[in-house]
């Protein structure tokens, strides 16, 4: 009796062509599909902090890499396509770079938890970026006012490296943008 050929049920990116243009994140891991509302405005003013704050250190560190907001889709495989808030590709990486998306791993992947993504982003997406490669990983947390890092190790592991917070006066660093360091204080503060 020949062995039964089961078809490959997961959604692909080519399928995600497909879903309407309507405001709706729409990501693929292992071919699951998750979607998620267009994000409130302190998740957005955060966002744009961050992004002001790493595209003014590289404008003068030419050279260094790259960094790029969503919506833009970053597909690991061909079930694997996450809309990472920010994300930051690396000099010596930005072969990933296409007209129409990323092509693989980047260095960095930022996401603004959520209360509808939380979840996600902390286990899944976490488990994710470890497998793919992606060397750092910053979950913004605006309801505690805190950045958990997780770090790629020399030895291939991917672990929290940092829980940093605004009311400890912490300060944000990472080995992927030197010299760069972002008071924690300063970003998290109320927009007046």
């Amino acid at each position: 009796m020949p062995p039964s050929a089961h078809a490959d049920t997961r959604l692909t990116y080519e399928d995600l062509q497909y879903f309407p243009a309507d405001g709706k994140r729409r990501e693929l891991i292992d071919g699951e599909l998750y979607v998620t509302p267009s994000p409130n405005v302190r998740h957005q003013v955060l966002v744009g902090r961050l992004h002001i704050a790493i595209a003014n250190h590289l404008a003068g560190r030419p050279g260094t890499g790259r960094v790029l907001l969503s919506p833009l889709d970053v597909v690991l495989s061909p079930h694997d396509v996450v809309e990472p808030d920010l994300l930051f590709v690396g000099s010596d990486q930005l072969d990933v770079l296409t007209l129409k998306n990323v092509q693989g791993a980047p260095a960095l992947v930022v996401e603004v938890l959520s209360r509808g993504t939380r979840k996600t982003d902390e286990q899944v997406k976490r488990r994710l970026f470890a497998r793919v490669g992606v060397r750092e990983y910053w979950l913004v947390d605006p309801e505690l006012d805190l950045i958990k890092v997780s770090r790629r190790g020399d030895d291939g592991s991917f672990r929290r490296v940092a829980e940093l917070t605004a009311e400890d006066g912490d300060v944000l660093t990472s080995p992927l943008l030197p010299e760069f360091s972002l008071a924690l204080s300063a970003f998290f503060a109320p927009e007046r």
